[in-house]
């Protein structure tokens, strides 16, 4: 099985609608760190189990939806705790969507909440 990982760093802001959710109630930024991890059995024609420009490129793409925004104010957190997981979801969702992937078929990904915790959504593609 071959894996290839590719990271970024973000700042995003939000607030937790939980309820007693302390001092995380108030709107506050986290500088988050999300790397995706994809995986197959299989390398294509040329060696590469996904082009990394490419993955860094969709990356990039789906992270400018949530970077330096209040991840409250989004469509996808309506309603909703907008928990670190929940991001992790999100991200992978919209990084699919944007990304070419012929070759992996599976996704990891992981988000770091200013290097102290991290959750992970992982679906098969």
């Amino acid at each position: 099985m071959y894996r290839l990982s590719v990271r970024r760093e973000m700042i995003a802001q939000h607030f937790l609608t939980v309820p007693n959710p302390g001092p995380e109630g108030e709107i506050h930024s986290h500088a988050f760190t999300v790397e995706i991890e994809l995986s197959g059995p299989e390398l294509d024609q040329y060696g590469y189990l996904v082009d990394i420009d490419d993955v860094k490129a969709a990356l990039d793409a789906t992270l400018s939806r949530y970077r330096d925004k209040t991840m409250n104010d989004l469509i996808e957190f309506q309603g909703k705790n907008p928990s670190v997981e929940r991001l992790a979801h999100e991200v992978c969702v919209r990084f699919v969507e944007a990304a070419t992937l012929e070759n992996p078929e599976h996704i990891s990904v992981r988000v770091w909440e200013d290097d102290v915790a991290s959750a992970t959504y992982e679906m098969a593609l």
